[in-house]
């Protein structure tokens, strides 16, 4: 069965009752939750854990990191972002959400920035499909609606996506790229925007089934690994 880690610095849950009144248990709790019920073996890691939960052998046991942060992205050891990039370099899976995009290890893979605009002024949120034949977007319809949902706003300094699945458009005009997918060494990624942490956005059915879609499109696949460095002929080599 896969295996999948939903990684949470699990901050705002400790300091901000208003996010403690949505998300009680936190955040990462209530993503695999879902998960679990979707019959995903699950498991969760945060921050103030040692090695932020995320040891050599947690990261072994792993198909597929989900990973949120926001407010401590420079708390994590670089050390733990050089790991989980060779894993996912090695064909672990990595599902980046909301402000995960300014994180140590979604920079670091994307080679860019990150930035973009934002604005939280409790605005709706329209998900449009653009790839529809996409499987993370499976058992979704045209968009899905936030009724309330921090903006974020393009340009967004990320590379070209290898696939766009679905793009925003907010109620103040803005427009996003706010599902993107990556393919870096062996390893599938995927960024998908909503998730603001006032907000009951992981309660809802769409964006809970578009990360369980994306949980396994980005399961390793089973091929052989490449093989680098010097190389025999597999034919004869005229002058060898």
């Amino acid at each position: 069965m896969m295996k999948v880690t939903v990684w949470n610095e699990n901050r705002h849950e400790q300091t901000n009752e208003k996010v403690q009144e949505v998300y009680p248990k936190g955040i990462h709790v209530a993503i695999a939750d879902f998960l679990t019920k979707a019959g995903v073996d699950t498991r969760t890691a945060t921050l103030d854990e040692p090695e932020h939960g995320l040891t050599e052998e947690v990261l072994e046991q792993t198909d597929v990191l989900v990973w949120w942060g926001h407010i401590a992205h420079h708390e994590v050891s670089d050390e733990i972002v050089t790991r989980v990039q060779q894993r996912v370099l090695a064909g672990m899976g990595l599902i980046v959400l909301h402000s995960g995009h300014f994180s140590k290890i979604f920079k670091t893979l994307m080679g860019t920035s990150c930035d973009l605009k934002w604005r939280e002024a409790n605005e709706k949120e329209r998900l449009w499909v653009v790839q529809p034949n996409h499987p993370i977007a499976d058992g979704v319809g045209e968009y899905i609606e936030l009724e309330k949902e921090e903006m974020y706003g393009e340009h967004f300094d990320i590379p070209s996506p290898d696939e766009l699945v679905f793009v925003s458009w907010f109620q103040g005009g803005e427009v996003f790229r706010s599902g993107c997918t990556f393919h870096r060494g062996m390893g599938k990624i995927f960024y998908f925007r909503p998730g603001h942490e006032t907000y009951p956005t992981y309660y809802n059915k769409d964006i809970q089934q578009v990360i369980i879609n994306a949980v396994k499109w980005a399961e390793p696949s089973n091929r052989t690994k490449p093989v680098y460095g010097n190389a025999q002929p597999l034919e004869d080599v005229p002058g060898e």
